[in-house]
């Protein structure tokens, strides 16, 4: 890889978004929202009737959608088939089904390809997801692993979302298992990953914590 990768992994709610994007518009790099991607084909494969709890019918199905990633930080975008499903990939239906649909190999096949190639086609990347520094790029020159306690996750995301915080965090901890447990590039801390846990910093700190990781790379590189 030509370009400075930066790798930001983690559960969901641990601020991977708001930082990856942070840190991307700070230092004028491009931005690469992998989860949007899963969840993009997951829409895919509800409005086109795909059973998502039958492995074989997702990948069967895992190459026919057309997936799009806009790598602009301040306003990142996700187009399914020439649509923007920005919004659509954010329902409640995709958050039930996005587990199981990423945990199919055909589907992290198909979509690791299209990360590795958007990395590769231009300028420094901020990469944020769940294997990003263990498969998706592992000679990232930064790897950084956020978390967070269960309940700050849970608020986070509750305040994102709307919902109740007590049943949000409960779906959390149940996709944190899945996503964890799955075969195929389960989450999980890369080798030689930077370990922020987010849950007594503000958005700002944390950002000023990755930013100042890839200046010391970017140093001593020059």
């Amino acid at each position: 890889m030509s370009s400075l990768v930066v790798a930001i992994d983690g559960p969901s709610g641990s601020g991977k978004s708001s930082t990856s994007r942070g840190v991307a518009s700070r230092l004028g790099m491009r931005y690469l929202d992998t989860g949007a991607m899963f969840r993009a084909i997951t829409w895919w494969m509800l409005t086109h009737d795909v059973d998502v709890t039958d492995a074989d019918a997702v990948a069967a199905r895992a190459g026919d959608a057309i997936i799009e990633s806009g790598t602009d930080p301040q306003a990142p975008t996700i187009l399914v088939d020439g649509e923007d499903a920005s919004v659509a990939i954010r329902s409640d239906a995709v958050n039930a089904a996005v587990s199981p649909v990423s945990a199919v190999p055909a589907v992290r096949t198909r979509l690791l390809e299209l990360q590795r190639s958007i990395i590769e086609a231009g300028s420094d990347i901020v990469v944020e997801g769940r294997d990003i520094g263990s498969v998706v790029a592992p000679g990232a020159a930064v790897k950084v692993y956020l978390t967070a306690d269960p309940a700050a996750r849970a608020t986070r995301r509750a305040a994102e979302a709307g919902g109740d915080v007590a049943t949000t965090q409960e779906s959390l901890l149940a996709r944190d298992r899945i996503d964890s447990g799955r075969a195929t590039a389960p989450l999980t801390m890369a080798d030689g990953a930077v370990h922020i846990d987010t849950t007594p910093y503000t958005l700002d700190e944390v950002v000023g914590q990755v930013v100042a990781l890839v200046e010391a790379v970017s140093g001593a590189e020059a």
